[in-house]
């Protein structure tokens, strides 16, 4: 993203948060905390991260420190801007930006892992595993920061998801709540699964093992599945087999949940 393109993006943030200033009173200090008293969108995610996962002695202190990655690592306030951009237009639970921002948990708990994988990356593997272990007892989200995450990712309502070390999930994949992206047993080394770009992933669906499911394709809710899927193919069951393909080329982007013997 662009320097104009971010800060646009930005200041139309900031414009819905004075709306809702207005329209919404009772959150006027909230709406202060999280947006309007921040000088820019990386130290507005930093603010959100911390607040939501250290207790309050500790929260400035994270909030400053995360910010001063964000400064460093600029590619992480983008894929942000990103993934943002994915829920407002996959989820339509979300109106605005401003509510993905304040209360999607999805989203918080992936920009707290894309600060943990980050540090995880400088070798601060201390700091990365309790962001990862604060995710999991405040949002029940359990993203290992060792994993390799893309961006314009949706994990939608996000409850119960778990990414593990090895896992690898591309650009501008959906992720529904109860997912496992597990390993399949004690083995160590690259044991999880590697989602490719525009997959879609239904609610329960547990993918164990190295195995790849390729681009494109749909994983339909409640799946085991302990097997490659080829790209642009649509399984389901337990164990899980193929009935068709999607009937869009990335089902990420269209969220359609449902299959017949097409897709």
């Amino acid at each position: 993203m662009s320097m104009h393109t971010a800060s646009a993006s930005w200041n139309a943030l900031r414009s819905q948060t004075e709306r809702a200033m207005d329209s919404e009173p009772t959150l006027a200090a909230v709406f202060r905390q999280a947006i309007i008293e921040q000088p820019d969108f990386g130290c507005a995610l930093a603010h959100r991260v911390g607040r939501t996962l250290a207790d309050t002695p500790e929260q400035q202190a994270l909030a400053e420190r995360f910010a001063g990655i964000h400064r460093q690592a600029p590619e992480l306030t983008d894929s942000a801007w990103r993934d943002l951009q994915a829920i407002v237009s996959r989820d339509p639970a979300f109106d605005t930006a401003l509510e993905v921002f304040l209360f999607s948990k999805g989203f918080l708990a992936l920009q707290a892992y894309r600060i943990g994988h980050h540090l995880h990356g400088q070798g601060e593997r201390l700091l990365a595993m309790f962001i990862q272990a604060r995710c999991n007892e405040r949002l029940a989200i359990d993203i290992n920061p060792a994993s390799r995450i893309g961006s314009g990712i949706m994990l939608d309502h996000g409850t119960g998801i778990v990414i593990g070390e090895t896992a690898v999930v591309g650009d501008d994949v959906s992720i529904l709540q109860g997912v496992t992206l597990g390993g399949t047993g004690k083995e160590g080394g690259d044991r999880h699964p590697k989602v490719r770009s525009g997959v879609m992933i239904g609610a329960g669906a547990k993918i164990l093992g190295n195995i790849e499911i390729g681009e494109g394709a749909k994983v339909g809710a409640g799946s085991i599945v302990l097997h490659p899927v080829q790209p642009h193919t649509t399984v389901v069951g337990n164990p899980a087999r193929q009935v068709g393909k999607p009937k869009h080329a990335r089902p990420a982007l269209d969220m359609d949940q449902s299959f017949d013997e097409q897709g």
